[in-house]
């Protein structure tokens, strides 16, 4: 297959390589540096390099107005704060974090502030100047939760399982993991009290804590917990892997052994080397994790430390392109890995033998039964994570003395118009003891809600304009799909996402596959925020609003996506957006006319227990199967969409993954 280059990582970096980034983080005093003085002036709307890369370990990314016109920025800040395990808030907690998008973000453009949930269970705030950053980190810590650790060089936001806050079988808690291990590798708490002033009473260090050192990690290391449920009134088992943990850095699943009440976890299968983002005109790739052996419960600790001292040492310090984990074990080998992480002393086991799957991605939509107490989980689906009153903003219409509201001088929401942010804050006051996480689909998990009360809730989000856009029940399509921010606030993005998701589901839904339990996501850029390579169709913005297809994903996030190429040349790579619809009608129909079903799929654990309504093949099975040879034939063929195979550029893209069929080499 022809390729242009290979990554070339410098591993095990030496020290007079070191890349300009590596020299802030070693002067920085562990990640203090400029930033007391810089978060204090407020002359200056922005920070300089140094500044703005130090200040991703304490949660805050520099952007801008993408949509502002004229030649000076009208620079902002997204601030991201750490959620292990997506939670959990009480009323309270939650009133904190509500509020603070009142008082400190102060323009975007749904008509009111709003909060954004992301899929690593963080929850981020968009549109803040300079002067409003301090307080509202500040106040952030009031709640327990905090944003140090939210970007950077470092362990991000350790995933885990919501749901299974609630399981009783032994082990068998990623929600509690997720809090232990966020603990464990959080920064030192000493320099977010002197950068931002945070009260010391809010924030503690840990007894036990990983040592990053000076040069803190190479890049970024994410970390999630999948999990296993056990049903309380049958006492069946089912693997969840809601948390996708391959396409993380380090991914921990639980091996469990016995049936119904006998039921505990004695190992945890763990893959490594996961990773979805990718950097273009480089050669970078998207990847799944691979299995690296398995853990026994109390050798969890000690082996995920050595794992990450490994990539301490080994990953590139020189260029941050190569410098995530999954460059170290495409070049060196997962045996070699393997064999490190044993030389530090830790007590590696084998793999199960069935490392490959880890249970299918349920976003734990609809109504569950909590195994330890009895009482009851409520998903509610939160298109693109997105929590806002929407209003219309047109001032005729603000005029027409629909859209005051007294007391508070805030737009109202028009009749048609969701208000989700006040459905979250209002539901927890009307149902006491109720609690709230985020999953890592964007969406939120009430919990602990009493039988007698489960009517009345779901009366009350709909009370909200919840279950329905523009009149319509949400289709399964839509609930299985989602989207990154992207334009206008994300510095890095080429096109919309979050705006365009809505819009192309609406398209879809309104051509009949509104039924098919497939899923669609978004990105505005190739940093893939949003996974879409895992999912039955990856549109990544290229620019100048068009999109290119990643296919062979899967929506329970079996299977990794690529981007669509012969070998040569790679295919729909610059799709208009009014386009890309027909490019997932064809694709649909040709799934639709020849997929198999669901016996013939190889392992029926692949089939989503959400996903009833087509008890067949999935998609992105269907599209490894097939091939992309056929799947290039396909398009060529249809009338709909002969002309966009027309365009096509040279294969630029590096991807260890297929040399010239779509089969993982790891497979």
């Amino acid at each position: 297959m022809a390729r242009s280059k290979q990554p070339e990582p410098l591993l095990n970096t030496p020290d007079d390589q070191l890349g300009a980034d590596e020299h802030f983080k070693l002067n920085s005093n562990m990640v203090v540096g400029p930033l007391p003085e810089a978060y204090r002036d407020h002359g200056t709307p922005d920070t300089d390099k140094e500044s703005e890369f130090l200040s991703k370990s304490h949660g805050l990314y520099l952007e801008y107005n993408r949509a502002a016109k004229g030649t000076e920025k009208d620079w902002m800040y997204m601030v991201r704060a750490t959620i292990p395990g997506g939670g959990a808030f009480n009323a309270n907690q939650w009133g904190v974090f509500d509020e603070v998008a009142d008082e400190y973000c102060d323009h975007n453009p749904y008509g009111n502030n709003s909060l954004r949930l992301t899929t690593r269970q963080n929850i981020q705030y968009h549109w803040l100047h300079k002067p409003q950053v301090m307080a509202l980190v500040q106040k952030i810590a009031t709640t327990g939760f905090y944003t140090l650790n939210g970007c950077g060089d470092n362990v991000r936001n350790v995933m885990g399982c919501p749901l299974s806050k609630f399981s009783t079988i032994p082990g068998a808690n990623a929600f509690e993991l997720a809090h232990q291990y966020g603990a464990y590798f959080r920064l030192p708490a000493a320099a977010h009290i002197q950068v931002f002033a945070v009260n010391p009473a809010d924030i503690a260090d840990p007894d036990v804590q990983y040592d990053y050192g000076p040069k803190l990690l190479n890049r970024k290391f994410k970390i999630a917990f999948s999990a296993v449920h056990r049903d309380p009134d049958t006492g069946d088992i089912t693997y969840d892997n809601c948390t996708e943990l391959r396409t993380n850095e380090v991914g921990i699943a639980p091996v469990v052994e016995g049936t119904g009440s006998a039921a505990k976890v004695v190992a945890y299968q763990v893959y490594v080397g996961g990773g979805q983002g990718e950097k273009k005109g480089k050669p970078t790739f998207a990847a799944h994790g691979l299995p690296l052996g398995t853990f026994t419960p109390d050798q969890l600790m000690p082996g995920l430390k050595a794992i990450v001292d490994v990539h301490k040492q080994w990953g590139d310090r020189k260029n941050r392109v190569w410098a995530r984990m999954k460059y170290v074990v495409w070049k060196q080998g997962i045996q070699w890995y393997r064999d490190e992480v044993k030389n530090l002393g830790a007590d590696l086991g084998p793999n199960t033998d069935n490392p490959a799957v880890p249970g299918p991605r349920h976003l734990h939509h609809g109504w569950t039964k909590q195994e330890s107490n009895g009482k009851w989980a409520y998903g509610a689906y939160i298109e693109c994570g997105r929590l806002v009153d929407e209003t219309y903003i047109d001032p005729e219409k603000l005029n027409e003395g629909r859209a005051s509201k007294p007391g508070d001088g805030r737009p109202r929401a028009l009749p048609d118009k969701p208000r989700l942010r006040s459905m979250v804050r209002e539901t927890l006051a009307a149902f006491p003891g109720v609690e709230l996480m985020i999953t890592p689909n964007q969406d939120l998990l009430f919990t602990n809600i009493d039988e007698a009360a489960k009517e009345d809730f779901v009366a009350k989000l709909a009370e909200y304009g919840h279950g329905t856009r523009r009149g319509k029940t949400y289709s399964t399509l839509r609930v299985l799909s989602g989207a990154c921010v992207g334009l206008p606030t994300c510095r890095l993005s080429y096109t919309d996402s979050e705006q365009f998701e809505p819009e192309l589901i609406d398209e879809l839904e309104a051509r009949g596959y509104g039924d098919l339990a497939e899923s669609i996501g978004i990105t505005g850029c190739e940093r893939q925020c949003f996974r879409p390579a895992t999912k039955t169709f990856g549109w990544v913005g290229s620019g100048g609003d068009n999109y290119a297809l990643k296919l062979g994903g899967s929506e329970d996030a079996s299977t990794q996506g690529h981007w669509l190429t012969d070998g040569d040349k790679q295919y729909l790579s610059m799709v208009p957006r009014d386009r890309v619809a027909d490019v997932c009608a064809v694709l649909f129909d040709w799934y639709k006319k020849e997929r198999q079903p669901a016996a013939s799929n190889g392992d029926a654990s692949l089939i989503n227990h959400q996903s009833s309504l087509s008890q067949s093949e999935k998609m992105g099975p269907f599209i490894h199967r097939m091939g992309f040879a056929q799947t290039l034939d396909v398009l060529r063929a249809d009338a709909r969409t002969a002309d966009l195979m027309e365009k096509r550029n040279p294969a630029m893209v590096f991807d260890p993954y297929i040399e010239g069929t779509l089969v993982p080499a790891d497979a």
